[in-house]
């Protein structure tokens, strides 16, 4: 169906820096990590995102070491830092690789035990957030779990960073012939709901047909926007552990058909807004 470019629903507040961040990633850093202030206002004003809340974004952005402004007279030219430029694609690879495609499973599980006291609340979401990221699944409180005993490397890195690694033990291996591994799924992700958010993801997008270059840039956003939440809610088990008919890999298949279709004429607004 063709459409007028769509409106976020998202807030103001949030929902202008998560915005920012889509578009930082996706036109901002092909094109060498710089861009003015206008351009950016004019890309979030296109998503529905008023101006005050669009430098508001850019500021809190800047305060989190992610962007630095430099003055050229009276226009403020942004340029990604470091850590900005490794946030984005850190992020970048693992929303475009992510489910990607099937893969091998030896049978192996890495298990985790990392006790964190309930006062150290910071400490507990920071290790929560970043093992979450990697796709493991807390069954029980204190331990973490995923099919997938190649991210030892990554987790022990995730430890050290956060000074863990002294009060934290883990094991990898095949499971044992003990409980049920569909009940320590049920516990570990809630599958019920990353499977009705695929569902909603795949009608909300595969039928759009954007009607202008300007439609194709504000779509696609809001689809990224949508599918980097995935990596975060779905753990992408081997398929031998999933129930028949699991739509993520259809959702996949819309999302990376719609990017690839939408890119050229979104990139071609996005090269006009900066031009303007």
């Amino acid at each position: 169906m063709a459409a007028d470019a769509p409106r976020t629903r998202e807030k103001p507040g949030a929902g202008a820096r998560s915005l920012l961040l889509t578009v930082l990633g996706e036109f901002v850093l092909p094109r060498g990590g710089h861009v003015w202030t206008g351009t950016l206002v004019t890309a979030l004003g296109t998503l529905g995102v008023e101006e005050k809340s669009a430098r508001q974004a850019l500021s809190r952005t800047a305060a989190e070491g992610l962007l630095e402004p430099a003055r050229h007279g009276r226009r403020v030219r942004w340029s990604l830092t470091g850590a900005g430029d490794r946030l984005l694609r850190e992020g970048t690879e693992r929303i475009y690789g992510f489910m990607r495609g099937p893969h091998d499973w030896d049978g192996r599980w890495l298990v985790l035990t990392a006790g964190v006291p309930e006062t150290q609340r910071r400490l507990r979401h920071r290790l929560r957030t970043r093992l979450t990221w990697l796709g493991l699944g807390s069954p029980a409180p204190g331990l973490w779990v995923i099919p997938d005993a190649s991210k030892a490397a990554a987790v022990r890195d995730v430890l050290r960073e956060l000074h863990l690694d002294g009060r934290a033990f883990a094991w990898t291996g095949p499971a044992a012939d003990i409980g049920d591994t569909g009940e320590l799924i049920m516990a570990a992700w809630d599958l019920g709901d990353v499977e009705k958010r695929y569902l909603r993801f795949i009608e909300r997008f595969e039928r759009v047909t954007p009607g202008s270059d300007l439609d194709a840039f504000a779509y696609q956003v809001l689809l990224i926007q949508e599918w980097r939440r995935f990596p975060f809610l779905d753990p992408d088990l081997p398929a031998e552990l999933l129930q028949p008919g699991w739509p993520g890999p259809r959702a996949a298949a819309v999302f990376h058909d719609l990017r690839n279709r939408w890119h050229r004429r979104a990139q071609a607004a996005y090269d006009a807004m900066d031009a303007g």
